[in-house]
Formats: structure tokens, C-alpha cells, sequence
């Protein structure tokens, strides 16, 4: 019975190999009982669970402060951006207050006393020109307002106030002053009445 023999031989197997058990399911053993392995899934879930929660407070916790760096970021651009747009807003800012005295000696000769009419008509002519060139760079006077406001007006002289005259009235202004664009420049130099 050699045929027999090579059958028994192949289910056999190698000496030393154990028998092929019959197919079973992966959760079984071969006695059919559950595989101690069962357990670790089950503590392995917990894990991974741990690891999730803890991977979502790290992503919520970087996401938080992006959102913070983006924000300084705009800040500081936007900052810069306006100090920039300042810069070139009031370029020209220096430049004309140095030469307002020009525009006030203009002012004093041709309200001084004893200038030729054509010569004061000159004078004129060259203050309005210049003035109009400031103009259209952003200065303006400031509004002379009969009251003493100490946000537009320096008060250089002051004297009592009649009955006709409220307290706080401008008497005289020496000297104007001026806004370019939204600032001012220069505080008006005036008199003002006080009640004493």
C-alpha cells in the first residue's frame, strides 16, 4: 500500500508539525473557546479614544493660535498701512507751516499804514495766489468764533469785559491761525474779554 501511504504522508505533514486544525473563525480557538487577546481590543479602543480627544485639544489648541498670529498680523498691517497713508497725507504738513510767517508778513504789509494802493494791490494779488496754493494742499484759517475756544486759540492778552461783551469773548485776533486737512496747525493769537 504504497498509494496509502503517500496519502497518509501528506495529511500527516512533516515530523514535528502539529496537524492542520479545521477551519475556524478568527475569534475562535481551536477548543472554541474566545482568545485571551479579546480583552486588549476593548482597552486599545479606550486608547485611541485618549489619543483622539487628546489630538483634538492639541489641533483646537494650534488653531487657536493661528487665529491669534493672523489676527496681530492684520493689526499690525492695517497699523502700518494708516502710518503710511499718514506720512503721505501730511507730506507736505512741514513745508507750509514753515512758510505760514511768510503768509502773516503778506498780511501785516498790506494792512500797514501808508502803502501805495498799487503796491497793496500787488501784495494782494501774491497772497492770494500763494494762499490758494496752500488751499489746495489742505490748509484752511481757522474759524475765528467769538468765543474763546482753547482747542483752536492761544490766548496771548486778555481785558475786562464791558457790559456789552460776554465772558470769554475774542476782543482781537493777533495772529491767524490754521488747520491742514483735520489738524490744526497753529492756534489763532487773540485778545479775550474776561468777567472779573
Amino acid at each position: 500500500m504504497p498509494e496509502q501511504e503517500g496519502i497518509d504522508q501528506e495529511t500527516e505533514g512533516t515530523p514535528g508539525e502539529a496537524a492542520p486544525q479545521a477551519d475556524l473563525p478568527e475569534s475562535m480557538n481551536g477548543d472554541g473557546s474566545a482568545p485571551a487577546e479579546q480583552a486588549e481590543p476593548e482597552a486599545s479602543v479606550e486608547q485611541l479614544q485618549e489619543q483622539l480627544s487628546a489630538a483634538r485639544q492639541e489641533r483646537d489648541e494650534m488653531l487657536a493660535k493661528l487665529q491669534r498670529s493672523q489676527a496681530d498680523f492684520e493689526n499690525i498691517r492695517k497699523r502700518l498701512q494708516k502710518e503710511k497713508d499718514g506720512v503721505v497725507r501730511y507730506a507736505a504738513s512741514d513745508t507750509i507751516q514753515s512758510l505760514l510767517p511768510i503768509i502773516d508778513d503778506f498780511e501785516r504789509a498790506i494792512n500797514a499804514d501808508g502803502v501805495p494802493a498799487e503796491i497793496k494791490k500787488g501784495l494782494e494779488l501774491i497772497h492770494r495766489r500763494i494762499f490758494e496754493v496752500f488751499s489746495r494742499a489742505g490748509l484752511a484759517e481757522v474759524d475765528q468764533h467769538e468765543t474763546f475756544d482753547p482747542n483752536l486759540h492761544f490766548a496771548v492778552d486778555r481785558a475786562p469785559a464791558t457790559e456789552d461783551q460776554s465772558d470769554q469773548q475774542i476782543l482781537e485776533v493777533y495772529q491767524k491761525g490754521y488747520r491742514f486737512k483735520d489738524r490744526l496747525m497753529r492756534a489763532s493769537m487773540v485778545k479775550v474779554a474776561v468777567k472779573e
